[in-house]
């Protein structure tokens, strides 16, 4: 059998503007969560993202930052094109930053791109609908 992804995990500077961010997205994260060194939720299909800040993964040892662009990138679909859009216009008016505006992608979908407050890629996503040619 082959390992089946379980767990991602993300290492935050400042856990409640995470949280804030993931939470306009939709994720279900308790308010109590943004005073903790370590919070997770279990996502439809049973993997679990997690963040932990920077002083509680140290206690743990061998972390350093990542330099570059060493960094990960989560992408979310969204249930349609309009989401896309509602969902940039959301996070950029809140502050958060925008890498690419919404645009209609060759490959079929509506595409925007995000950074989560600690430089991580945030791809956001939908199928564009099917056009009709004669």
């Amino acid at each position: 059998m082959a390992p089946r992804l379980d767990y991602v995990g993300m290492v935050v500077a400042d856990m409640a503007r995470s949280l804030d961010f993931y939470r306009r997205l939709g994720l279900d994260l308790p308010a109590e969560a943004d005073h903790s060194p370590h919070a997770e939720v279990t996502l439809p299909g049973g993997t679990r993202v997690a963040w932990d800040t920077v002083d509680g993964v140290r206690e743990f040892g061998g972390w350093t930052p990542p330099t570059g662009s060493a960094r990960m990138s989560l992408a979310f679909r969204c249930a349609d094109p309009a989401e896309v859009d509602r969902y940039w216009t959301d996070l950029t008016g809140a502050g958060f930053h925008g890498e690419l505006p919404p645009w209609d992608a060759t490959w079929g979908q509506r595409y925007a791109v995000l950074r989560d407050p600690d430089g991580n890629g945030v791809d956001l996503y939908a199928p564009l609908p099917a056009t009709v040619t004669d």
